[in-house]
């Protein structure tokens, strides 16, 4: 355990660069491993997730390497693909660390590979239920042997001829989207996804960059507009060259950040505002933050601007669940926003939050309330009650539940807080951000 009390110090000022957006760096590995010929990657998040995906990738045949930086500090990743149908059955088991999106991603490569490959990850990853992308694999002749609950331990052994499926998600979820449409690159024929609410897009555009017959159709379905998209199998996938923006959940911790500590004036530099991914932003617009987009522009098919993001009194609001899917891991940090808020800010449609690294919902109730914020916890989701900007009462140590979102969340809540937030362990954040610690520190506001 490495817990840390995370105290106020003032107003934030200056600008800083998150590192490269997660979804991305996932798929641009995972694609560049299917393509024959090397694909290129800088940006790259070198987080202990992504590295869990470029390790599987490695053991079932692609050389994933990771050369010199530039000048901006980052490194530059080579991947040599071996081509769509060519993975190999790796050695050992897979250890997937604390990564949900590399397992449920790369369970839908191998399920139409005629290979047989185990995945075992660590203690909290073991916890989170696989049946949803089970399900859809199976149907497309994949086997499966899981612990109970169809979690972690599991062996997948793939279906070679797989047979092509049309799937229609009973809840919103990119990650079983994504590995449908993956396992689909294999299948002979057509296999379409069919989602009632829109999830981010970053494997569709990725895909048809890589050179995958992908199509997307927006249709009148019961319950509103549906997504139907469509892979045409045994793809021929190119290898890329991909400049990896910066990442709007990682960005969502100092976008926050700012708003609530007062004086703050914070420049953001080269995040994605994928649309599918910014509901966070027009949330906290919504609620009165001051967050502009400086020199919009496209980096390959994402969009991405540089924020420039000042202090701002937010207003607690009602929250349309159908933001949700496009703002989903920001959840956390907006419940931070939301107690320190003027008003009462109510969520729903949330049932999601209590699948992931940790049940998110029960976890920040109790978290909040643990540093005097008012909140009550629903079924689906929160009703926060926000001091007006009055600081949080501090205290802890704050069970993260081994889950880096909660850790960072109470880390931005101990900056408005009286005599700072302790959290119980900081090791999680090493997930997704390793650099947050540091550059909070270059802030002064830690």
């Amino acid at each position: 355990m490495q817990p840390r009390r995370f105290l106020p110090t003032g107003a934030l000022k200056g600008e800083l660069r998150v590192p490269g957006d997660k979804s991305i760096s996932h798929r641009s590995i995972m694609l560049g491993a299917l393509a024959v010929g090397e694909t290129r990657v800088t940006g790259l998040l070198e987080g202990e997730d992504v590295l869990a995906t470029a390790a599987a990738m490695r053991a079932m045949g692609a050389t994933v390497l990771r050369q010199a930086q530039d000048d901006r500090g980052n490194a530059e990743w080579r991947i040599h693909g071996v081509g769509v149908g060519a993975l190999l059955r790796p050695q050992a088991p897979l250890d997937m660390g604390n990564s949900g999106t590399s397992t449920r991603l790369l369970m839908g490569l191998v399920a139409t590979h005629a290979i047989e490959t185990r995945f075992f990850g660590d203690a909290s990853l073991s916890k989170r239920p696989m049946g949803r992308v089970i399900e859809p694999l199976s149907q497309m002749g994949a086997a499966f042997e899981a612990s109970e609950g169809g979690k972690l331990p599991l062996t997948v052994r793939g279906a070679n001829p797989a047979v092509p499926i049309e799937y229609r998600l009973p809840v919103a979820s990119a990650q079983v989207k994504s590995a449908v449409l993956l396992a689909g690159l294999n299948t002979p024929g057509i296999t379409t996804v069919i989602e009632p609410v829109p999830t981010r897009d970053h494997s569709e555009r990725m895909l048809r960059g890589f050179g995958a017959e992908l199509d997307v159709e927006e249709l009148d379905g019961a319950t509103g507009l549906e997504r139907v998209i469509r892979i045409r199998g045994e793809a021929e996938l190119r290898p890329q060259v991909i400049d990896v923006p910066g990442d709007p959940s990682s960005a969502a911790f100092f976008i926050v950040a700012a708003l609530v500590v007062p004086g703050s004036e914070l420049l953001i530099r080269n995040v994605g505002l994928n649309p599918t991914r910014a509901g966070l932003v027009q949330v906290l617009r919504a609620m009165g933050g001051d967050i502009a987009e400086v020199n919009p522009r496209k980096v390959g098919d994402e969009p991405v601007a540089d924020l420039l993001v000042r202090h701002s009194m937010l207003q607690g609001i009602d929250v349309d669940p159908a933001v949700a899917p496009s703002m989903i891991d920001e959840f956390p940090v907006l419940f931070v926003a939301a107690a320190l808020a003027q008003g009462t800010t109510v969520t729903r449609g949330l049932d999601e939050l209590r699948v992931k690294e940790s049940d998110r919902l029960s976890a920040m109730a109790a978290a909040l309330t643990a540093v005097g914020a008012r909140v009550r916890e629903t079924e689906d989701g929160l009703t926060i009650e926000g001091t007006g900007g009055e600081p949080l009462n501090g205290g802890g140590p704050i069970a993260t539940h081994l889950d880096h979102r909660i850790a960072m969340s109470m880390a931005v809540a101990g900056l408005v807080s009286r005599d700072g937030v302790e959290v119980d362990d900081t090791r999680p954040i090493a997930t997704s951000f390793p650099v947050f610690e540091a550059l909070l520190d270059g802030l002064g506001s830690a």
